[in-house]
């Protein structure tokens, strides 16, 4: 089974989520889902599997996958427990950081700019998890990484919509901008307040992602 086919998979059911195509407490039946997106029966377990760890669908027994919405109030609690799990993440890249964690990052920070200036926020989507990921790299905590990893993934599908905010991906790459000046100069306190600050959905960027919610 590839690799490639049950991401695919996954992000065509977490956007159907998102979009309200699929709504709150819709059975997804394995098999239907099949038919739909012409796969086999297999891809679409792994994919449900994949979306119950990060609970925009819950597996229960004798009913199957279910769609659940989290609300406002819990997405807000995981943003700000995100913010602060990143803060820390960039202050230690900023006192550990590497020549190897140098190059990844400004790697990972050069395709941001690729996509964000062709517009495409599909691939900006992708560039951006990259990139944020070799700051809990270059975290040197392989705990802290894992944690990050886990509730960034868990916040994928929101942050796909904070996307869609008008002058928003604009907006997130210059914040990365500054991140990496951050890091790479080794400020840690500067680069946890950014960090902080990028994360954080408080304010406008929550009453923007609760309008695109209502807005499904």
């Amino acid at each position: 089974m590839s690799e490639n086919v049950v991401q695919r998979l996954r992000d065509e059911i977490e956007n159907a989520i998102i979009s309200n195509s699929f709504a709150p407490g819709t059975r997804l039946d394995e098999v239907q889902l099949a038919t739909r997106y012409g796969v086999s029966r297999t891809p679409v377990r792994e994919a449900l599997m994949q979306l119950n760890a990060i609970g925009l669908v819950e597996i229960r027994p004798r009913r199957g996958a279910v769609v659940i919405d989290p609300g406002p109030h819990r997405i807000f609690e995981m943003f700000e427990v995100m913010a602060e799990l990143e803060g820390m993440a960039g202050s230690l890249a900023a006192r550990r950081l590497t020549q190897e964690d140098r190059v990844a990052m400004l790697a990972a920070h050069g395709d941001c700019e690729r996509s964000a200036s062709a517009g495409d926020t599909d691939a900006y989507y992708y560039d951006n998890e990259r990139f944020h990921k070799t700051i809990y790299a270059a975290s040197h905590s392989g705990f802290l990484s894992e944690q990050c990893t886990a509730l960034h993934r868990r916040l994928q599908p929101y942050r796909r919509l904070q996307l869609r905010v008008r002058n928003r991906m604009a907006t997130s790459f210059a914040e990365h901008n500054a991140v990496v000046d951050a890091i790479l100069a080794g400020d840690a306190e500067q680069a946890r307040q950014l960090l902080r600050q990028h994360v954080s959905i408080q304010g406008e960027r929550f009453s923007d992602l609760v309008a695109t919610l209502a807005e499904r």
